[in-house]
């Protein structure tokens, strides 16, 4: 046996360190993907209908095309309605990393990502999500003093709509691709960073 397949093997054959479960209770949505559960997961991120509208677009454009092929590789047709488009915690947003459940915060050790020493480092801007929810952003402050705006999706979307609606789609419009349109109709949570 040669020894890429002996690392091959024996990557196969180990366990997944990162297989684990953390056990926080969440809001999940059923299963499936149409223009009802894009109004529900905008209504659930309370967004303006100009977003709703460009969500609806991309979802409309999506229905439209076929699953590419671009790898020649087989697997089995993804079944998108099969998938649940929306979780995330009960526990409302945070205001900083010392209100992040405990639960979460191993988490995050589990995977080498010490969100407790975030808040010792300096110059290092970090957006903690957990199923696809901003649960904490560090540096926020500092960075607006340098006229940076370091933010959840969600927030730019409250607080600074004219730049949200100006750039959103520039780089990656809603008809770029199949999986580009599937994720723009559905996303939840994404990180803005934009420099005033």
């Amino acid at each position: 046996m040669s020894n890429d397949q002996q690392i091959i093997d024996s990557n196969i054959n180990k366990e997944y360190e990162y297989g684990f479960v953390t056990d926080i209770e969440s809001e999940t949505i059923p299963p499936g993907l149409n223009e009802e559960v894009i109004r529900l997961i905008s209504h659930k991120k309370e967004e303006p209908e100009w977003l709703l509208e460009w969500r609806l677009k991309a979802y409309r454009h999506w229905k439209k095309m076929k699953t590419p092929n671009w790898a020649k590789i087989n697997y089995p047709d993804i079944d998108y309605q099969s998938i649940s488009y929306y979780s995330a915690p009960k526990k409302k947003e945070l205001s900083s990393l010392d209100e992040v459940d405990p639960q979460l915060l191993e988490t995050y050790n589990k995977l080498g990502i010490p969100l407790e020493e975030q808040k010792m480092l300096s110059g290092v801007a970090v957006d903690a999500v957990f199923d696809s929810v901003s649960i904490a952003t560090t540096f926020k402050d500092e960075l607006k003093k340098a006229g940076v705006i370091f933010c959840s999706f969600s927030e730019a979307v409250k607080d600074h709509p004219d730049l949200v609606q100006k750039y959103l789609g520039t780089v990656v419009p809603y008809t770029d691709n199949y999986f580009a349109k599937i994720e723009l109709c559905r996303f939840h949570r994404r990180l803005i960073c934009i420099h005033t």
